[in-house]
Formats: C-alpha cells, structure tokens, sequence
C-alpha cells in the first residue's frame, strides 16, 4: 500500500488505536503516527513499547501537524477532546473517530470543528474484550468491515479515508449517520446488552452463581456472555448516545421473546421448530458472509464481533 497520510495523530491509545498503530505501519499508510491518552499511565506503557513515534502529553500537541486525526476516546468524551483540538487542528486536515455510535458524535463534534478541515466519521466493527495500549496487534481489521458516514465531507477526503481502512485490512462502507445507529443496535448494541443481563440475572441467583454456573458453564453461556467483559465507560457512553434505536430495538426483542414465552407455555413445538428454523438459516448466512471468522490467536486475547 502507497502512503496516504503524511502524520497520523490517534487521540486515544486502547485497543482499536493501538491496532491501528502497528496496520499502519504494516502497511507503510503514514510517515509518521503520534498520540495521546489521558492517563499518564497509559502514556507511560505507550511509551515503553514503542506504540507511537511520539506520544504526547496534551492531545492538542499530538494533533499539530496531522492530516489525518482520528478521535479513539468513549462516546461521551467526544465533544471535549474536541473542543481541546479544534484551535490546534492543521487546516485541510481530515478528522475521524472510531466511536460505535455516530449521530450523536458528529452532533458533539460540529460545534468544535474548524470550517477548513473535513470530518469523516467512522466505525470499525472489530475488537476484543481486551483494552489498553498493549492489547493492540495489526491483524484485528483484517476482512472486518470499517463504516464510513462522511455527512456531506468532501469527496476526495473520504475516498481517501476509505483507501486508509483498506490499507489497514478493512472491507469499507458508507452509510447516514441515523441508519448506521440503527444497524448498530441491532448488530452489536442491543446483544450487548442482553449479554450484560445475563450475567446479572445468573448473577442474582448467588447460590448458583458462586458454584454450578462458573464450575459448569457451559459453552453457549460463555460465548454468549463474552462481550460483557467489553469497557464500562465505552458501553455506558454508547447506550446513552444511541438511547432511541436501543429501545426500539429492546423493544422488537421484547415481543419476539414474549411469542416464544407464550409458545413455550402452551407446548406450541411447532412454532418453536419453525422460528429455529428460520433463526438457524440467517445465522448461517452470517457465517456463509465471512463475518464470524474469528482472527488467527496472535497471543492474545479471542475476538469479539462487531
């Protein structure tokens, strides 16, 4: 791959900044990359691992001189960082982010963006249940789709942001910032929530949580219940930001899972058999599309999807 930008700043040093790091230089995409966390600690780790070629203590500094910044904070710190980097931003740069929702980004950034730079946001369905600058490895985007929703950038910017994700081993696509959250809470919000609740409901019943079901889990519990390991604050932040596609989507769950409570209780096997039925050939198809491969085990911890 040709190189695209000539300094990349990464606002933000867990996982998805940290894999970016070592794409990028996998691919040779960038001259140079420098970032910023707000934590010295994370600083520190980045730091003595080599992470960045420059690992700055504001996020002001790290962004000076980027043509491409890319905003890898919680949702909800969005609009700050923002507000920190505008003054700082290098005019004609483009700015990015990786956040899982996308309205309520781009309506937190827009008051902070300077009028001579472009703002292409974007999402990359991939991760682990790990976080932190040293759980990063390049491999995480490859054959992973990377979203784009430019909301009216300049062509030429997001063409070149699309090469970008490619470059890091993506698949990319465009969608409106409204239709993406609704995707979204279909494809990874709303099962992250579900799984979050099952480990609250198992974890009610105590007298069963603290022996049979850690000592006998079985595999559908611990693939199920795996990406409620993910961050806290990132999944606070996306519940709260993407609220009205969740509930809708909450709500759609709520009546397909009364139906089976109710097929259940009258012993209405038929219906059970035909909605398994159903359900097991579009799960198929997600496999058949190549989108519940799980990375190769680099040493480090399984994937989770979206």
């Amino acid at each position: 791959m040709a190189q695209e930008y000539d300094r990349v700043a990464l606002i933000g040093l867990g996982l998805i900044a940290s894999s970016m790091v070592w794409g990028i230089r996998r691919a040779g995409l960038a001259g140079e990359v420098t970032g910023h966390a707000r934590s010295p600690e994370t600083r520190a780790i980045a730091r003595e691992i080599g992470l960045c070629d420059r690992v700055c203590d504001s996020a002001a500094e790290a962004v000076q001189g980027a043509d491409l910044v890319v905003l890898c904070v919680p949702v909800g710190a969005m609009g700050a960082v923002m507000a920190e980097i505008g003054p700082a931003l290098q005019p004609g740069a483009t700015v990015s982010d990786v956040g899982s929702v996308k309205r309520a980004v781009i309506e937190a950034a827009a008051p902070h963006l300077p009028d001579n730079v472009h703002f292409v946001p974007a999402h990359p369905l991939a991760g682990t249940e790990q976080s932190g600058p040293r759980s990063g490895f390049a491999e995480l985007f490859d054959n992973r789709w990377c979203i784009l929703v430019p909301d009216g950038a300049a062509p030429e910017a997001t063409a070149r942001l699309h090469r970008f994700w490619q470059g890091l081993g993506s698949n990319t696509d465009e969608m409106d910032a409204d239709h993406h959250d609704l995707v979204l809470a279909v494809t990874s919000h709303t099962p992250h929530l579900i799984a979050y609740t099952m480990v609250g409901v198992a974890d009610d019943l105590r007298r069963v949580t603290d022996s049979e079901v850690i000592k006998y889990s079985a595999a559908g519990f611990r693939d199920f219940t795996r990406i409620a390991a993910s961050d806290p604050t990132m999944w606070r932040d996306v519940f709260l930001t993407n609220k009205d596609a969740t509930l809708e989507i909450l709500g759609r769950f709520t009546e397909e899972l009364f139906a089976l409570q109710r097929a259940i209780r009258q012993g209405d096997g038929e219906m059970l058999h035909d909605y398994f039925t159903r359900t097991r050939a579009i799960r198929r198809g997600i496999i058949e599309a190549g989108q519940d491969t799980e990375a190769p085990d680099f040493g480090r911890a399984p994937l989770r999807k979206g």
